[in-house]
């Protein structure tokens, strides 16, 4: 039972997997949608930033990117207190 099992889930997996890498785009074709013509016609003149790709992460997404750097601050926190010594007196 558990051997069938293990191989209807690794077939499965491999279906998956085919799938998508059928229908994934080429590696390097870039696509294009109403966005990007927004961001680097209205970069410049909204936040005063000549590098495009900084004007995003910073200003446009800046909420979303403090969220993602107080989650790493989060994990690493939570690692440094689940390795640290315990009960070592110096």
């Amino acid at each position: 039972m558990r051997k069938a099992l293990a191989l209807f889930a690794f077939v499965g997996f491999a279906i998956i997997l085919l799938a998508v890498s059928v229908s994934i785009r080429p590696f390097g074709k870039p696509t294009h949608t109403g966005m990007d013509s927004y961001f680097i016609e209205h970069a410049q003149k909204q936040v005063s930033a000549n590098n495009v790709v900084t004007s995003i992460v910073f200003d446009y997404r800046g909420f979303d990117t403090l969220g993602e750097a107080t989650v790493l601050f989060t994990a690493v926190a939570g690692a440094m207190m689940a390795l640290r010594r315990r009960g070592v007196s110096r």
